[in-house]
């Protein structure tokens, strides 16, 4: 995959109703740079953490998936799922590349919301790129249906030890 042009896809891509932050808002171009850098340091990575869309808080701002700017930068809002999810990989000592189905955020500058069935497969081919070669790990039900990989509980809303559990059974070889 050569990293650049991924990435100038993805900037130009219209996906939905979603919010594409890298074309769109004063930080495209950081937003970019940092996901060009991210991808290139992960490149690889044979595991692939997918979830189900970019969060408002999270990759949103940052330009990272499950990485919110205060993971980054000590400012800026922090994101509940992304500290779990980085945390519980350090812990665990799993190294992973992180997307999600849907790579641009689906909500307003204050929420989330479900991606649409058509958000979804306009998003698909970047998912797939990615996806080529690598062990996939869905977190979240809709992640898991869209890829086929194995289920992880999403770490919001109280599930932060089903899904610390859930790697943690990856990581010692279990079934998912």
């Amino acid at each position: 995959m050569h990293t650049a042009a991924f990435v100038q896809r993805l900037a130009r891509a219209r996906i939905g109703a979603t919010f594409n932050f890298y074309r769109e808002g004063g930080a495209a171009d950081l937003r970019r740079a940092r996901l060009r850098e991210y991808l290139e340091v992960h490149a690889r990575c044979s595991l692939l953490l997918v979830g189900e869309a970019a969060g408002y808080r999270g990759a949103r701002i940052s330009g990272i998936p499950f990485t919110s700017e205060r993971q980054l930068t000590g400012e800026g809002p922090a994101e509940a799922t992304a500290t779990i999810v980085r945390r519980t990989l350090a812990e665990l000592e799993i190294e992973a590349l992180c997307w999600n189905v849907v790579p641009t955020h689906p909500g307003t500058e204050r929420s989330n919301r479900r991606p649409t069935r058509d958000e979804v497969g306009a998003a698909y081919p970047f998912l797939a790129e990615l996806a080529a070669g690598r062990r996939i790990l869905a977190v979240g039900r809709l992640a898991a249906a869209v890829t086929g990989g194995g289920y992880i509980r999403h770490p919001s809303h109280g599930g932060a030890a089903e899904f610390r559990a859930g790697l943690l059974r990856f990581a010692a070889g279990g079934r998912l």
